[in-house]
């Protein structure tokens, strides 16, 4: 033992008041191999302080915790997952019986409810040595999943549906966050945890970090809105019972934190296995060596409640010191957890990341407007199909599913699941809008022939925008009217509205675009369609704009039809390509395709500089062993060629909606973009059809701009964090942040402007003090050999604004972009006498500052509903509920749904009860920055 730590006993090393002096070390390297019956003459310089060497070593104490890290999906199918969860448990039981000493550890709820289900013996034998205290159920969520691409209401279910089921099955909650190997974690997870009971946070994965070492063992990790969660670097998983490994790390443990109690991880990972028979005697043996520090079995809990006791004593011998042997405290981590590594994961398998935001949107919808139609008109609330597929959505995002590093079998599985949660969405969300439309009051209308048509809000505050509404095709409306006829769209008071026919791809339904405005928060209006003869509507368009707006041009749909002779057409340069709406002028580059300029109208202030916008970039992006994982650190200094202009025209140029379609290639791989510019908004889209072929290529899309900061801010699950543009690693503590995860936007602000860069299904970003720059598309080949070939559909959005993001509402626009106005058309001859009015407010939260999260049922009364949002722009909120269905709140509630202990709150500091409690007068609350809220509420 002392050979093999020689490097950690320095010449003088103090050991409870002894020195040991090198010489023993060296005296005991001396022994020569068959001449050990000297040994005790060799040793005897040693023999003296023997005692105290003994004494010395027994003062450090290795915990150990049996686990098995088990990744329900990775280079094998969730089928063989089931097959190996029930070895590695069996393997784990037999063993309990066998060392009587012996505890273990495992987490994932969904994989105890599969065993549950499939296996109730090997459950209730699982069971039974939970409640004999040998058996320790961690986690804290439903999976354990990626936690920087998933939504922060995602977030609150993995932890809802993990810890319900903890309490039910097993009879008590998990009270540590088990994350091994998730690649990095959002800042506001500390709050989450917190409110979801949840007391503690094990992860070892930044260990992995690629540039920096990150620099607690032992630490506070606080949230934005002030909440801590202790939080432990733990020893690597998958390790084995090696005595030198084990008292190098007690070692060093010692060194970084000042305590002498360790915990080690035996067991076999990744594909489970967990701790084997020749592990568990080799650690029988060393319990009883005199020259071994103190070896017990500990759960998890334990261990971190005991460390916590020891690290929070002022005075504790135990605590880090400084040079003057002054206490330190324990040191505070203010920040998010970013992994140095596996920065490819924000892009790989772009189809995973879609479904992902698709679903997460639509459940979101689905629930609330099936809450809401169960209060207005009676709907049997859907909980068993809502549930069913969330937790659906959660085991997908399993921290190697959604990230795009498992193998092809893995999504066509996943693809599956995502496809059941998008049907039975689509089901509840439907329903719940016709159970909705069913008790609105419709007044007379302007024609005989009108339809009613609602448009539906699903966000938390007043919007007006473009709408597309299908036009009918063979209904009574047609046949009636007879002949050629134009549409019109008309307000409650039978004010005709400018509207524009569209028909963007010759194959797919017309559709009518008008401006549907001020639809109420969580709410809908009410409009009307008609049909006239062509020629007989009062504000008919003349025959030129009537012609323009009808007769488009035919286009080959999605992807435009490769030509290998062609020669990019000498017209494209002689022609300006520009769209403007109130709000901004953009001018295309007619040889490019590039934007090369965005003109803010309002502002006089044009922001792209002479790099231009919408640059489609690609690198080479190879030689990585962790391919779909990691970009090349270096892809930068790997260019390819720029993209190939293959087309571009105009698709529309109406008052509502200018689109103009422009095609590229790279490689084999061609990219369709439009850019969409809308009546009233300051957003231009780019909506992008992408066949891609490539393999070790990576795209990102470049706006460069007439801005220059050292930060960027992000969206992340609830909040926003500021990160520094990519300097140098002497100018920047973050210099390894050169890729970073994100949400719906980005955003660059200095001097009073700014520019958000918005997208409905992407997630890698970085950014340049004058430029940002979103990741498209990768093209890895490892472990899954077709990853990203074939057809991709996304949209993201530049959006210039006067002001902070703050200021110019940009977690707004995120969300709109992401969840669109709902239209739903109504049948010709509706009765009044309805509960509700035409134009109705469901669920008004009031405060500028606040996003609605959830409105459910209650897990445990469905006569409670819970209502959840958060503070989005870092300063005080107010929210004041309102609702034309006679909502009230009753009471605040954790994420569990549980109200708060009172005395106990009361025995908090004062601030402490400020993060919890949301006090307020009557029904208005006020909430502190960053806070994630939750009520209870009922009908009054």
């Amino acid at each position: 033992m002392f050979v093999h730590l020689r490097a950690k006993i320095p010449n003088s090393k103090l050991v409870g008041g002894a020195v040991v002096d090198r010489e023993i070390v060296e005296a005991v390297e001396a022994i020569v191999p068959g001449r050990e019956t000297p040994l005790q003459n060799q040793l005897a310089p040693a023999l003296p302080i023997q005692t105290t060497i003994q004494s010395s070593l027994k003062q450090f104490q290795i915990h150990l915790l049996g686990h098995a890290h088990l990744d329900l999906a990775w280079l094998w199918p969730v089928s063989e997952t089931w097959e190996v969860a029930q070895r590695t448990f069996e393997s784990a039981l037999q063993l309990l019986q066998e060392f009587p000493d012996l505890i273990f550890c495992h987490s994932t709820p969904a994989l105890y409810a599969w065993i549950e289900k499939h296996r109730p013996d090997l459950f209730a034998n699982i069971k039974q040595q939970v409640a004999a205290g040998r058996w320790e159920i961690v986690g804290g969520t439903w999976v354990e999943p990626e936690l920087n691409l998933i939504s922060g209401e995602s977030i609150i279910r993995q932890v809802l549906y993990g810890q319900r089921y903890a309490r039910e099955k097993f009879g008590e909650l998990m009270r540590v966050a088990w994350l091994p190997d998730t690649f990095g974690f959002c800042w506001q997870l500390p709050q989450i945890f917190k409110q979801g009971k949840i007391t503690y946070f094990v992860t070892q994965k930044l260990s992995w970090n690629d540039t920096t070492e990150f620099p607690h063992s032992v630490f506070w990790w606080q949230s934005p809105d002030g909440s801590k969660i202790l939080s432990l670097m733990s020893a690597p998983i998958g390790e084995g019972i090696e005595a030198v490994k084990m008292a190098s790390y007690a070692y060093d443990w010692e060194a970084k934190t000042g305590l002498r109690d360790a915990l080690w991880l035996p067991g076999v990972g990744d594909h489970g296995g967990g701790p084997t028979r020749d592990m568990l005697e080799v650690a029988k043996r060393w319990q009883h060596s005199p020259f071994f520090p103190e070896l017990k079995f500990t759960k998890a809990v334990d261990y971190l409640s005991a460390i916590s006791g020891k690290l929070s004593e002022e005075l504790s011998q135990v605590q880090p010191r400084d040079e003057t042997n002054t206490p330190l405290p324990i040191p505070v981590w203010n920040d998010e957890l970013y992994l140095e590594f596996h920065r490819g994961c924000y892009t790989s398998h772009a189809d995973q990341k879609r479904w992902n935001r698709r679903c997460e949107g639509l459940l979101y919808e689905a629930e609330l407007l099936a809450a809401l139609a169960t209060l207005s008109a009676g709907l049997v609330y859907p909980k068993v199909e809502l549930e069913t597929a969330w937790k659906q959505v959660l085991f997908n995002q399993f921290h190697d599913i959604l990230p795009g590093s498992s193998i092809g079998e893995v999504y066509a599985e996943a693809n599956q699941g995502w496809a059941e949660v998008e049907r039975v969405g689509e089901e509840i969300l439907t329903a719940a809008m016709d159970a909705i439309a069913s008790q609105i009051t419709l007044p007379p209308p302007p024609h005989p022939q009108a339809q009613p048509i609602l448009i539906f809000n699903t966000l938390n505050w007043s919007r007006s925008e473009v709408v597309a509404l299908p036009l009918p095709t063979s209904t009574q409306l047609l046949t009636e009217v007879g002949g050629d006829m134009d549409w019109q769209i008309c307000d409650l008071s039978g004010e005709r509205l400018t509207s524009q026919l569209s028909n963007p791809e010759h194959d797919s339904p017309a559709t009518l675009l008008f401006l549907a405005t001020e639809i109420p928060p969580v709410g809908y209006r009410l409009f009307w369609l008609y049909p006239q003869a062509v020629g007989t509507l009062e504000n008919a368009s003349s025959e030129e704009e009537s012609q323009k707006k009808v007769k488009l041009p035919q286009v080959t749909p999605v992807i435009l039809a490769r030509d290998p002779d062609f020669e990019q057409k000498k017209y494209f340069e002689a022609k300006d390509w520009i769209l403007e709406n109130e709000f901004i002028r953009v001018k295309v580059e007619s040889n490019t395709g590039n934007l090369s300029s965005i003109f803010d109208k309002a502002d006089s202030r044009e922001i792209l500089n002479q790099g231009g916008g919408n640059q489609l970039q690609a690198f080479q992006d190879s030689g990585q062993y962790w391919d779909a994982w990691n970009i090349d650190p270096n892809y930068a200094e790997h260019p390819l060629p720029t993209p190939i202009l293959k087309d571009i025209r105009w698709i529309e140029q109406g008052k509502i909606q200018q689109r103009l379609r422009v095609v590229r290639q790279i490689g084999e791989s061609e990219f369709c973009q439009d850019y969409i510019l809308e009546e009233s908004s300051p957003v231009l889209k780019i909506a992008t059809i992408v066949d891609w072929q490539e393999r070790h290529v990576l795209v990102k899309v470049a706006f460069s701009l007439n801005l220059e900061t050292d930060a960027v801010t992000y969206e992340i699950p609830c909040g926003a964090i500021e990160r520094k543009t990519r300097l140098s690693a002497e100018q920047n503590p973050s210099f390894a942040k050169w890729e970073v995860p994100a949400l719906r936007w980005a955003d660059i602000s200095v001097g009073g402007y700014g520019v958000s860069l918005l997208n409905d299904c992407k997630y890698g970003y970085d950014a340049q003090s004058d430029q940002l720059r979103l990741t498209l598309l990768r093209g890895s080949t490892w472990p899954d050999e077709a990853a990203d070939r074939g057809i991709h559909q996304f949209t993201y959005g530049i959006y210039p604004h006067a002001g902070s993001w703050q200021d110019a509402q940009t977690v707004r626009r995120g969300y709109e972009l992401n969840l669109p106005l709902k239209v739903k058309a109504l049948p010709i001859g509706e009765e009044g006498g309805k509960s509700l009015p035409p134009v109705g407010k469901l669920l008004d939260l009031s405060g500028e500052n606040l996003v609605l999260m959830a409105f459910k049922q209650s897990e445990d009364d469905e006569n409670i509903w819970i209502l959840r949002c958060y503070e989005c722009c870092g300063g005080e909120g107010r929210l004041e509920l309102k609702s034309d269905l006679g909502l009230a709140i009753v009471q605040s509630v954790n994420l569990l749904e549980e109200g708060e202990d009172e005395e106990l709150t009361a025995k908090m500091p004062r601030e402490e009860q400020e993060r919890i409690n949301c006090r307020g007068d009557g029904q208005a609350f006020k909430i502190a920055p960053w806070k994630i809220v939750s009520f209870a509420v009922v009908k009054s």
